[in-house]
């Protein structure tokens, strides 16, 4: 669960269009589902119209673990947090995702710490 979430996040952080959409592929499976307080999606397209939006909302911003990988069957939990790079985080989010065949199928996110301007 460590590498997929690792993978998670990295598509998360993938700027370029065409590398972000495959990882989003690599990542995802074809009917995923992502669901946090400001979006709710499903399907490659959506999850990676998704992540441009928030790359857009907070550009230069990455995403990176913010703590360790918890995993039961086919569950993970982790936190994560979201700044500028080599600076302390501005937002900070849980998210709760379950995975089939390596791949991730459903995404809960939470988020606990937001700037108020977001």
């Amino acid at each position: 669960m460590n590498t997929i979430v690792a993978q998670y996040l990295e598509a998360w952080n993938t700027t370029d269009a065409a590398d972000r959409k495959a990882a989003v592929a690599r990542v995802f499976t074809e009917t995923a589902s992502y669901t946090d307080p400001l979006m709710a999606v499903a399907g490659h397209d959506a999850i990676d119209a998704g992540i441009a939006a928030a790359q857009a909302q907070f550009p230069g911003w990455t995403f990176r673990l913010a703590g360790p990988v918890d995993a039961h069957h086919d569950q993970v939990r982790f936190t994560w947090e979201l700044g500028p790079a080599e600076s302390p985080a501005l937002v900070v989010g849980f998210d709760v995702a379950t995975v089939e065949d390596g791949r991730i199928a459903t995404v809960y996110g939470f988020l606990d710490k937001v700037p108020a301007a977001a």
